[in-house]
């Protein structure tokens, strides 16, 4: 299927040509790696996943040490089952507690526990030395201050889907 796209060599999917192919399967393949990477090392450590850290993590940076379930979920980029999922089994493991908020008693608060905020904070250790060792070891302070701006736009662009991030504008 290959061809030209206004004077560039098209690649094998549609609208994007070679350079745009091979950076984008690049930057996928990184991300995918990186994520398992840091998935695997905090399972083997602390018992824990990836996403599991990034839940505790919040709680515990929150002022009160709890959020609505809603909130983490739009947060964690998930859905609001899989959230409850993930909820329960780090009750399981006296990570978190739910109870019902104060505010809304509609609404339901994950509280994170001490036990939650010793393991965490271990946790973050072996996340970051992973970061450090497996993303920034491999770039440049440049390269690093770039990729950091990159995906800042990337993401500022897909959160508001707003049409100056598809101008170029973000």
């Amino acid at each position: 299927m290959a061809g030209i796209i206004a004077g560039r060599t098209a690649s094998e999917m549609p609208g994007l040509d070679i350079a745009e192919q091979r950076s984008w399967h690049n930057y996928l393949d990184s991300a995918l790696r990186m994520y398992a990477t840091l998935n695997r090392s905090l399972v083997d450590e602390h018992h824990l996943t990836l996403n599991d850290v990034r839940l505790l993590d919040m709680l515990d940076k929150s002022a009160t040490g709890s959020a609505r379930m809603g909130d983490l979920a739009d947060e964690l980029m998930s859905l609001p089952s899989r959230v409850t999922r993930q909820i329960r089994r780090l009750e399981m493991q006296n990570l978190v507690r739910r109870g019902a908020s104060p505010d809304d008693g509609r609404g339901v608060l994950a509280t994170i526990t001490d036990d939650g905020r010793v393991l965490v904070r271990k946790a973050m250790v072996t996340y970051a030395e992973g970061v450090r060792t497996h993303f920034l070891g491999r770039l440049s302070r440049p390269q690093i201050a770039a990729m950091g701006e990159n995906c800042r736009r990337i993401s500022v662009g897909l959160k508001t889907g707003s049409t100056a991030a598809k101008l170029g504008r973000v």
